[in-house]
């Protein structure tokens, strides 16, 4: 049984994810476990960043976004000397193990830093909901409702002036946000990395539309399929549409977490430490069909998720 462990965010931050660190530190605390929070991710553990924490140190952080852990991008861990010293600061402190709480990238440093003794769990903290294994990552829920609140009011304004409105949202290699946002959102067309659209067939579509009595459109489209500026600017040349565009940007990173976000990450966040405390390393706990999962690491890295069809065919079934 490991008597020392760490907890640590990285890559893109996302809501939900202090909400995972707090369950990290107290059930290992309940367990007899020391648990030490480390600074800007693999950076922090680097530049041996670390304290330890206890269950006031999480206190007041349920709520609240982003992490309080802070994260950062570090070129140094990328090399095998990089790694070497990060190992080096996390055996100096007696830390046998680390939660780690982030996106794909962080998965991958996850793998590294076992191949040299020290076990590793993963959590899957990430809006874009893009890590294979798990049906959600923590954050996108969120991340999710903030993109549909903001379609909400754009279709608004939308209405009262007979525009287009073109929504620029996150994604540049998956279409997750855009799809489900889009669909709940009620988006007249979806554009996303993983589907290629004929932009002149998506001008004749609103031009037929708008002709045909529907007074507006919205456009959602994931940053990886274009710019919403340039696709909004194609729409006014070739349609002649009243056309608007808004880029959604870091807001969608922001924000209280929603209950399933907060559920989701305390109750992954209890089996991940149950499991690293007993020795289990080079997993990632995610959710399936209601239940927790645990995946393979390797699994989780080498393989993509990828957008369910039948939620575009809903999508573009439903926006006639």
């Amino acid at each position: 049984m490991l008597k020392r462990i760490a907890v640590m965010t990285s890559g893109g931050d996302s809501p939900g994810m202090n909400a995972a660190i707090r369950a990290v530190v107290r059930v290992a605390i309940h367990e007899g476990v020391e648990v030490w929070g480390i600074y800007n991710g693999y950076a922090g553990m680097y530049e041996d960043k670390m304290v330890q924490l206890d269950s006031r140190s999480v206190g007041d952080i349920l709520q609240r976004g982003g992490t309080f852990l802070g994260t950062a991008r570090c070129e140094e861990f990328r090399t095998t000397e990089g790694r070497q010293r990060a190992f080096e600061n996390l055996r100096r402190h007696g830390i046998e193990g680390v939660v780690i709480i982030g996106g794909d990238g962080s998965m991958t440093g996850a793998e590294l830093l076992s191949d040299l003794g020290i076990a590793v769990v993963g959590l899957p903290g990430t809006i874009d909901n893009d890590i294979w294994g798990t049906d959600y990552t923590i954050g996108f829920d969120t991340a999710t409702n903030t993109v549909v609140d903001a379609i909400n009011k754009l279709r608004d304004t939308a209405s009262s002036h007979g525009r287009v409105i073109v929504v620029e949202v996150m994604g540049r290699n998956s279409g997750w946000i855009a799809m489900t946002a889009g669909l709940a959102g009620g988006a007249e067309h979806i554009l996303i990395p993983e589907i290629s659209v004929n932009l002149d067939e998506l001008c004749e579509k609103l031009r037929q539309s708008h002709d045909s009595g529907k007074k507006y459109s919205v456009v959602v489209v994931a940053e990886g399929a274009g710019s919403a500026v340039e696709i909004g600017k194609k729409i006014v040349d070739c349609s002649g549409l009243d056309t608007r565009v808004s880029v959604l940007g870091h807001i969608q990173r922001g924000g209280s977490p929603s209950v399933f976000d907060r559920i989701l990450a305390s109750t992954l966040g209890e089996h991940a430490t149950l499991a690293l405390i007993s020795g289990i390393s080079n997993v990632m706990f995610g959710s399936r069909s209601g239940g927790v999962v645990t995946i393979d690491l390797a699994d989780a890295i080498g393989h993509k998720r990828t957008i369910d069809p039948s939620m575009f065919r809903l999508a573009n079934l439903l926006s006639k």
